[in-house]
């Protein structure tokens, strides 16, 4: 099929995780990278690598008291809203790809506002709105007046929607948010181009550096992660630190997060080709805790309770819950369709009440609307 969008991109060599991986690691790398107190790229590959997975016991034990040191016996809560399911993209593991015989929804204002109320209700302070791709159900002006009406109730707006232009990111930040979200999905060039059928979303580079336009135009905070599972965890891995560490240089002053989402069950019943299993996804937490002591690591709903309940405070510092993946569904409708499965389905009550029994303290506000 001709795309108008780019397809097989190079990376810039700033991200390439290349030399890092030809490299092979031993019991003695790992002690090594333990104990180090300047990690980077070698430590983290150290920490990634088969070697590392008989440690799994020091390095919870390290991720931990580094967690605590930064973040305390804390745990900051928010939750998702689905604006609009209609989306261009042909991404092969979403439930809202634009092949996908669903049907099709976008919350007008008045329900937004509704929508937002019943969040509000269970006492969040913190909101994430999503779309999919651009699209005329769902472009920019209708972010923005939904960003508007989300910014009148709640301290933290963020956005997880599609690439924007550096004009359009300061259009959203004058509106009210503070934050965004830009999985890469995969950094791997020739899996992104296989997993990216068609749409906008093509062009890897375009949403690669959608993050530092954002923070370029206004945003406080990103939202870095990899959708595990699409290619190997490694090399998507170490490029998603290497894309982390060139943000913090380049823009010193403003926030990170990193997310490890793996794939869940969807409507078009994609199979993940590089499976993750929990085991290996404790040790990649473990491992960036390490080597990013400073940033906050989020765990959603995609994961299931019991392994949400061990992480919590274990090297995750920000979670979700309560979560809805379909169109609405917080107040009196939502769609029947979500984008994908939600693993950890527990009220907010019951989880605010397993973080006390663990010691840890839920946060639903960490910043104020006064510093937008």
């Amino acid at each position: 099929m001709d795309t108008p969008y780019p397809t097989t991109a190079t990376l810039p060599d700033w991200l390439d995780p290349t030399p890092w991986l030809e490299q092979s690691h031993t019991a003695a790398d790992v002690r090594h990278a333990l104990g180090t107190e300047s990690p980077n790229e070698e430590t983290l590959a150290a920490l990634l690598s088969p070697a590392a997975a008989e440690f799994l016991e020091p390095m919870a034990a390290r991720a931990q008291a580094l967690t605590r040191r930064h973040f305390g016996r804390t745990v900051q809560l928010y939750v998702p809203l689905y604006l609009s399911s209609w989306c261009s993209g042909g991404c092969a593991y979403c439930g809202f790809a634009s092949d996908r015989q669903t049907e099709r929804h976008a919350l007008d204002y008045t329900s937004v506002a509704k929508e937002l109320d019943a969040i509000k209700a269970m006492g969040f302070e913190e909101v994430l709105l999503l779309t999919g791709e651009r699209c005329p159900k769902a472009d920019v002006d209708y972010l923005r007046d939904c960003v508007r009406i989300a910014a009148q109730k709640f301290h933290n707006v963020a956005i997880e929607v599609f690439p924007m232009a550096e004009e359009e990111y300061r259009i959203l930040a004058e509106a009210g948010a503070t934050s965004v979200t830009m999985y890469q999905e995969t950094y791997h060039p020739e899996t992104y181009d296989l997993m990216h059928r068609w749409g906008p979303k093509k062009d890897m580079l375009n949403r690669l550096e959608a993050p530092a336009r954002a923070l370029s135009g206004g945003l406080r905070f990103a939202g870095l992660g990899a959708l595990l599972g699409l290619s190997d965890p490694q090399y998507d891995m170490l490029a998603l630190y290497r894309h982390a560490r060139h943000l913090q240089k380049t823009y010193w002053q403003a926030g990170l997060t990193i997310s490890f989402p793996r794939i869940r069950n969807e409507v078009g019943g994609f199979d993940a080709p590089y499976p993750v299993d929990e085991k290996m996804l404790a040790q990649i937490i473990f491992a960036f805790r390490i080597c990013l002591p400073d940033v906050p690591l989020v765990l959603s709903t995609r994961e299931g309770a019991a392994f949400r309940d061990g992480m919590a405070g274990l090297g995750i510092s920000k979670m979700s819950i309560a979560s809805k993946t379909t169109v609405g569904g917080y107040g009196d409708a939502g769609s029947e369709e979500g984008q994908f499965d939600v693993s950890d389905a527990r009220g907010l009550h019951e989880f605010c009440d397993m973080l006390r029994s663990k010691d840890l303290e839920p946060v639903f506000k960490n910043w104020d609307s006064t510093y937008r």
